[in-house]
């Protein structure tokens, strides 16, 4: 009886091994694909992830009509300006306008301390009147050994000796009368004159100071005409011609003001190598003679490969754009043209570097890295096949 109770309990134990062996056999059969299908924590990380860009983060490079233009900038200075300085050396006894105030051609500005001079156009006058004297006594004696050498009292050698001597005391009167003419002028020049109409810019000079000659006492500038002087690159010279248009950006001035190109220097700076080009500025009544103003000359249009402006990265010693080449993202340097606008947007003209149908990131994917994994937008990658 007893063996059999105990074969029983050892079948029913064998049973219940087999039972859980098939369980755990289907659970490891079950999982073991769900296993090989999922990646572990180090092939996740070994596969890095695209940079997904959007159609605002790509711009297909393309051949356009490019409204072409050049940045300037510079001061804004008078066609005519004068600076009034003393002609002659004195104390400054007056000044009747200060800047800013308005004056006309022959307006009278100041006054220089005449005291000196008055005495010296007396002294120049009174040696005037000694010197006609001399030459009157000169032509009498002249005119009477005239008669007496005809009568022969005289010798004809004396004669000659009598023109010698009014010629000289003619041309004594002469040199006389020459300075008194310019002490007289000297007198004049006492007095401060405008020599155009416009307005004070300057009053370099104050009443009282001792002015030497040629020492710069007012400025006066006409700001009915103005012009910018601004410094053309050289590559930019060959492209910008007189009559071209441009509009201007002054400072603390909202609209914009139109100008014209009147004038190319035909010299470049010996410094910075620079050519000068004269912009004639409509007139305005906020513009001043010094003003800064930054703005572009307008260029002929012509049909060029252009990229946004945006998109050219200038961190490193060449400019240069970010390119899809397959999957990444590649930089590559380019040769830049002219600036200027297609389509409302400004762009730039790519002589070299990229071609027609490239795609380039713009400044809006931001910092990106040459050769980041990408995956294009839909637009993008549907064009590229």
């Amino acid at each position: 009886m007893s063996m059999a109770i105990s074969r029983r309990t050892v079948v029913v134990s064998v049973l219940a091994l087999a039972v859980a062996g098939g369980l755990v056999w289907m659970k490891r059969a079950r999982t073991a694909p769900e296993a090989a299908a999922a990646p572990g924590p180090q092939a996740a990380a070994s596969a890095p992830a695209a940079l997904l860009l959007t159609p605002q983060d790509v711009w297909a490079v393309r051949s356009t009509e490019l409204q072409r233009h050049i940045e300037i900038s510079g001061p804004l200075r008078a066609v005519t300006t004068a600076m009034v300085k003393a002609k002659v050396a004195g104390e400054l006894k007056s000044l009747t306008v200060r800047e800013g105030d308005t004056v006309r051609a022959g307006q009278v500005l100041g006054q220089i301390d005449t005291t000196e001079l008055e005495w010296r156009l007396r002294q120049a006058e009174q040696q005037a009147e000694a010197a006609k004297a001399q030459a009157d006594v000169a032509e009498r004696t002249l005119a009477n050994n005239r008669a007496l050498v005809s009568q022969g009292f005289i010798s004809p050698t004396a004669l000659d000796t009598s023109q010698a001597n009014a010629n000289g005391a003619r041309a004594t009167l002469q040199a006389a009368q020459a300075a008194s003419a310019l002490a007289r002028k000297s007198l004049g020049d006492a007095t401060l004159v405008s020599p155009i109409n416009g307005l004070v810019s300057q009053r370099l000079a104050q009443p009282g100071e001792r002015v030497a000659l040629d020492a710069r006492v007012l400025e006066v500038v006409d700001l009915t005409r103005l012009e910018l002087e601004a410094a053309l690159p050289p590559q930019a010279v060959a492209q910008v011609r007189v009559g071209a248009s441009a509009m201007l950006q002054f400072e603390g001035l909202a609209e914009p003001v139109s100008a014209q190109v009147v004038r190319i220097n035909p010299s470049a700076s010996s410094g910075t190598r620079t050519v000068a080009a004269y912009l004639s500025v409509a007139p305005h009544p906020s513009l001043r003679q010094g003003l800064f103003a930054t703005g572009r000359i307008t260029l002929p249009g012509a049909t060029s490969v252009v990229v946004p402006s945006s998109a050219v990265r200038l961190d490193l010693p060449e400019p240069s754009v970010l390119v899809l080449e397959g999957d990444r993202a590649v930089q590559r340097k380019v040769t830049l043209g002219a600036t200027g606008e297609a389509q409302g947007l400004a762009v730039t003209e790519v002589l070299s570097g990229v071609k027609t149908g490239d795609w380039v990131l713009t400044a809006q994917a931001g910092a990106v890295r040459s050769g980041t994994l990408v995956q294009r937008p839909a637009a993008s990658a549907s064009s590229s096949r």
